[in-house]
């Protein structure tokens, strides 16, 4: 299919003579005499750019410009304009056109501006369609309490420039949540650069955060860029924060306060522009009184906190993770998707899942690739998982550890109701008929 282009003057010899061009350099031509013509002709033909003169009668290029960009945001709009009215072309570039021409007009400039709009729009589609798929990627699938708790407290964060500190235990998807915040951020168009703080020493954290130059240090041959500097316009995410070392804490604070700083063995002031996320598997506040941790960092770092529920608090989710599971294990290789059955669900919903989502992906991949049935039975579920579901479903032992009778009948409940909620394929209504409650109860018992 030929580029379609619409070309809107006033002036039908300028509409015949270049649109007889156009058509020559292999496009498809479709021209309107006025604004309201041009309007009309978007909604029916879908044109792929708009080559809108500035002065016309009735609706002017600009007003005509408005009313695209209104309804159609992603449409190229080409400006033609006469002799002296450059300001108004500016106006128009401020306003969202692509670009202006100039009377009279050069054949070969608007061939390559036309050329040029296109590849333009054909990027930002390229980039849309990916951002929707990073989105898919790192999309946070569950329905449960807990979790759909979590996504309204990202869904008021994500959109603004506080910074966020996600609280969770190993294994529960705390860079994913990072990575949702900002994917869903204005910042979604820059990077995103991590910063493990538990992987290295603090010399070694010191150099990756904010770089070096040339000779300053024996082996630093070649000036480098700090993920600091990296990461300048996007998201700055420190993982494991709890696990750095409290003299890189103080200096880090420094930096984030003044957002200015310096490469190793440098002078020269650097300014960044950055949004931080940080996460922790660790309680902060615990490392603060033990000296640990710096309080004015904890602080600085803890504008929205969230938290990442454990696994074994959203066993609702198991299905569902499961079945996207099985699905991308399906996608990346040759064998059929897998399905659980109701009774290894069952066993899975019991277990307690002490690797969270992190064990439970492992355990999809392994099952994927060992068992050759489609269905998952009950009894493909390895041993250890089995006899520990069993263990618990029957009494466990950390039931014993609560202080409080009315926790622990709490928890009990809680495991009852999953467990008929598991009988009836996770249908609440039927659950709670069959179980004696009504559904607005079973909700607040089972935490739905």
């Amino acid at each position: 299919m030929f580029p379609s282009i619409l070309i809107v003057d006033d002036e039908a010899p300028i509409l015949r003579s270049l649109g007889g061009i156009l058509q020559d350099e292999g496009f498809e031509v479709i021209t309107a005499q006025n604004g309201y013509e041009a309007l009309q002709m978007i909604g029916k033909t879908s044109p792929d750019l708009v080559l809108l003169d500035i002065w016309m009668p009735g609706l002017d290029g600009i007003d005509t410009l408005k009313e695209i960009r209104r309804d159609n945001p992603n449409l190229p709009v080409v400006l033609i304009t006469g002799h002296g009215s450059v300001e108004t072309a500016v106006q128009a570039i401020k306003l969202g056109a692509y670009d202006f021409i100039e009377k009279p007009l050069s054949i070969e400039k608007v061939v390559v501006t036309i050329n040029n709009a296109l590849n333009f729009r054909r990027l930002e589609e390229e980039n849309r369609y990916l951002r929707k798929k990073t989105l898919e990627k790192y999309s946070i699938t569950g329905t449960s309490q807990p979790i759909m708790e979590m996504l309204r407290q990202i869904e008021i964060a994500a959109p603004t420039e506080a910074w966020v500190l996600i609280f969770g235990e190993n294994g529960t998807g705390k860079e994913l949540v990072a990575r949702t915040i900002h994917q869903l951020s204005s910042r979604s168009d820059q990077a995103m650069v991590t910063v493990n703080c538990a992987a290295a020493d603090s010399r070694w954290l010191e150099d990756d955060l904010f770089g070096h130059e040339k000779g300053a240090f024996k082996g630093a041959a070649q000036r480098k860029q700090g993920k600091m500097e990296l990461a300048h316009k996007g998201t700055l995410f420190f993982d494991d924060i709890g696990d750095m070392d409290i003299k890189i804490q103080g200096k880090l604070l420094q930096v984030l306060e003044s957002k200015v700083f310096t490469r190793l063995g440098g002078g020269r002031d650097i300014t960044i522009d950055v949004r931080i996320i940080a996460a922790t598997n660790r309680n902060l506040e615990e490392l603060i009184e033990k000296g640990l941790f710096r309080e004015e960092l904890y602080y600085r770092l803890n504008v929205i906190p969230i938290i990442v529920p454990p696994l074994r608090e959203r066993r609702k989710d198991i299905g569902l993770l499961m079945d996207q599971f099985f699905a991308r294990l399906s996608q990346e290789n040759t064998y059929p998707k897998k399905r659980l059955s109701p009774q290894a669900l069952e066993v899975l919903m019991r277990y307690p899942w002490p690797g969270n989502v992190r064990e439970l992906k492992n355990l999809a991949e392994r099952l994927a690739i060992t068992i050759s049935d489609e269905i998952i039975l009950a009894e493909h579920i390895p041993a250890s998982y089995r006899d520990k579901a069993v263990e618990d479903a029957i009494c466990p032992a950390s039931y014993f550890e609560e202080n409080s009778f009315d926790e622990a009948v709490k928890r009990f409940e809680k495991a009852f109701i999953n467990s008929h909620l598991v009988r009836h394929n996770i249908d609440e209504k039927k659950t709670a008929k069959a179980i004696g409650l009504d559904l607005k109860t079973l909700r607040q018992k089972a935490d739905l």
